[in-house]
């Protein structure tokens, strides 16, 4: 699910939303469907049983515990579907949803919840548990498995955007050849479903991309499943929204660059290098302020769409709550500089962002990167884009600091993994989805 900010100051939210909105402002033990599930936790588990060796006690327990989860996740279900169904007939009077959660907006497509903790329940044995009452990242996976139900079953999936560190590799690797993940990438583009790595990295050129992603581009260019034009169906972009690089079988690097005027959007092309020049100046005065009153180990990398602080040595590792620090201080500064929050200024839009080992402000970010991708495959200016109810985006990075995958909700449904395992674990749920629907 996703939320999404348009133009129109509409916001339009995905249910992992939800999820992401408590477990930024709220204790993580007062989550909000985490909550609901605590309650049947207590009232069915039976710690007890582990002395006991009755297993006949410890069946109706896990049955019981099963039923009632699946029975809230059921009601919630039904209140999203209520949800959507204020937002269709544009009723003036709040959904039930809205008054428990005021932050919710429009869904892109409903959600069988039910459906999806019955699976992750097979998986993860979630109604077995006596002492460990259903997680936060039961709930998660709970969430991208109905995501990922609902773009298969309610509509056909035609986009999938991919994060680059920590969804398709580790931080600071690259995409090598052996990556259990890259046949399931060729399978989906041999199902003719579009494919965009829609990465942070800012490179200006084809042959930096090629080594962060070599393992896929030699097999996509080497695989015997493919047709030549099933081969175009991947774009890069990189920098969140900054640089298009499109494949290209007779290039060295099999990359070629996209000229930003074939691809920029109407609103892209508005924002002025002057404005572009302002906004990394405060950014970068910002940062350095950071460094020097925090004594980072880190020095100021400046680039023409982006500005950010990186470590003095690459073997140093700035601790995660300096980076956090460092981009909720540039990301208020910014704000105030700009009149407004960073997906919604009137000026240019700006992503500030916690990489792991780094802090960088982006010109943009990843909910204009899935766009372009969307309306690069939707047949250019003037064919429809790819619909967010038929774009899949997946990433990791929907809770720290600047959580820059978080953006791409507005534009299309998300899916929120935590390790490239877990993006191989979804794509195989995918694939099995999708075939059941073409069979």
């Amino acid at each position: 699910m996703t939320v999404h900010v348009l133009s129109s100051g509409w916001n339009r939210y995905t249910f992992s939303d939800l999820l992401a909105e408590h477990a930024r402002f709220v204790p993580s033990d007062s989550k909000w469907i985490k909550g609901l599930l605590a309650v049947p936790f207590v009232l069915y588990s039976q710690p007890t049983g582990v002395f006991e060796t009755n297993s006949v006690s410890f069946t109706q327990m896990s049955e019981e515990a099963h039923r009632r989860y699946a029975e809230i996740m059921r009601d919630v279900e039904v209140m999203l579907d209520d949800h959507i169904e204020h937002q269709r007939d544009n009723r003036s009077l709040p959904s039930k949803l809205k008054l428990l959660v005021p932050t919710i907006g429009v869904f892109f497509t409903r959600l069988p919840l039910e459906a999806a903790f019955k699976y992750q329940d097979r998986k993860r044995f979630i109604s077995s548990r006596r002492f460990v009452s259903p997680s936060f990242n039961d709930v998660r996976l709970v969430l991208n498995s109905a995501q990922i139900m609902a773009v298969t079953t309610y509509g056909t999936l035609q986009l999938a955007t991919f994060d680059g560190d920590v969804t398709l590799y580790d931080d600071g690797e690259s995409l090598v050849p052996t990556s259990p993940v890259i046949p399931r990438m060729i399978d989906l583009m041999r199902k003719n479903v579009k494919i965009g790595i829609v990465t942070a990295a800012g490179y200006t050129t084809a042959d930096r991309y090629y080594d962060r992603l070599h393992g896929l581009l030699d097999a996509i260019a080497t695989s015997r499943e493919l047709t030549p034009q099933q081969r175009q169906n991947i774009v890069i972009m990189g920098g969140e929204a900054n640089y298009l690089f499109e494949f290209h079988a007779e290039s060295e690097h099999l990359l070629r660059p996209v000229p930003r005027e074939r691809w920029l959007t109407a609103e892209m092309a508005a924002w002025s290098d002057k404005s572009i020049e302002a906004l990394l100046d405060v950014a970068e005065a910002a940062l350095r302020d950071c460094i020097k009153t925090m004594a980072l180990p880190a020095t100021l990398m400046r680039k023409d769409r982006a500005v950010g602080i990186i470590p003095t040595d690459p073997s140093i590792r700035i601790p995660r709550e300096s980076l956090e620090e460092t981009v909720l201080v540039v990301q208020k500064i910014l704000e105030l500089s700009v009149g407004g929050r960073d997906f919604d200024n009137k000026v240019v839009p700006f992503c500030a962002f916690n990489g792991g080992r780094d802090v960088f402000v982006d010109i943009g970010d990843k909910s204009w990167g899935v766009n372009v991708c969307q309306k690069w495959f939707g047949g250019g200016d003037d064919a429809a884009p790819i619909r967010g109810e038929n774009t899949l985006h997946v990433g990791d990075q929907f809770l720290s600091a600047g959580s820059n995958d978080f953006k791409a909700r507005s534009v299309g449904t998300t899916a929120w993994i935590a390790s490239p395992a877990e993006t191989v674990e979804l794509l195989d749920e995918l694939a099995d989805l999708m075939g059941k629907k073409i069979s």
